[in-house]
């Protein structure tokens, strides 16, 4: 494993780090403002951005900053279903017994989410991921969802996140209702070429290695190659690693960061 030749404690581009070993990028500072602002207010949130851009483990480390005793929180990840469908897993996930029809399922929902706050305070959380593939069922039927005492009262988040096209989506006039109660809204534009060479060095340090192993040629290759996609490049700087141990290389070049963007190219 190329950690020993490197010298490596830990594997630093693995997405099983810890939410406190984030990298502090412009996206996730600016994500995580706009998190905390809408812990305070409520109400909808969007969040939008390519993939691999941290939408997601920005989200993450929203969820993991919320403490589980002021907090509910509802994770939908299969946006594909019906809008009755989607109601019966948020049903479940609050520890509800999904009813046939969504009419019920709706006001139990509300129901629960409301006494949730009113009995123990405690603020229901909805992450709906993916939520470019939600049908227009589905969003017409979210506004209806988040508004509470005849839409005088929030005691509720959720947050959407997806692809950028979901802006296009709400966009439509048949969504006007939705976009109007957006709170707060961020579009992830990913990783800068400084933000990429900083991130390689930053991750490095934490793994234990403190030379300089990566050519500026190599960092500004790797900046190319992934497009400010964090996952992209955290394959790349995988792959680059193993070719240069397998190499007995001392430094990572641009050759090397070339050669391991065709490897995953052909995979």
């Amino acid at each position: 494993m190329y950690k020993t030749y490197w010298g490596m404690t830990v594997n630093p581009f693995s997405k099983e780090l810890k939410v406190s070993d984030a990298f502090h990028s412009q996206d996730y500072l600016e994500g995580r403002k706009r998190y905390e602002y809408l812990k305070n207010v409520k109400g909808i949130g969007l969040f939008t951005g390519l993939s691999g851009t941290g939408k997601t483990f920005c989200q993450r480390c929203f969820v993991d900053s919320l403490n589980p005793s002021l907090y509910k929180v509802v994770y939908v990840t299969m946006t594909t279903v019906s809008s009755a469908d989607f109601y019966k897993t948020i049903a479940q996930d609050l520890g509800l017994e999904p009813c046939y029809r969504k009419i019920d399922n709706f006001r139990n929902i509300q129901d629960r989410i409301r006494k949730l706050y009113r009995d123990q305070k405690i603020v229901t959380v909805i992450l709906v991921d993916e939520a470019q593939y939600l049908s227009k069922s589905v969003l017409a039927d979210l506004k209806l969802l988040m508004n509470f005492d005849m839409d005088c009262r929030d005691y509720a988040i959720l947050v959407l996140s997806g692809q950028p096209v979901l802006n296009s989506t709400l966009s439509m006039q048949v969504h006007e209702a939705l976009a109007q109660r957006i709170v707060i809204s961020y579009d992830f534009q990913g990783l800068s070429a400084d933000e990429v060479a900083a991130y390689v060095r930053d991750r490095m340090k934490m793994a234990g290695v403190m030379q300089e192993i990566f050519q500026p040629q190599a960092l500004e290759a790797a900046s190319g190659c992934c497009q400010g996609s964090v996952r992209k490049l955290n394959n790349l700087i995988h792959r680059a690693l193993m070719i240069a141990c397998d190499q007995k290389s001392p430094v990572i070049t641009a050759e090397t960061v070339m050669a391991a963007s065709n490897e995953i190219e052909l995979v």
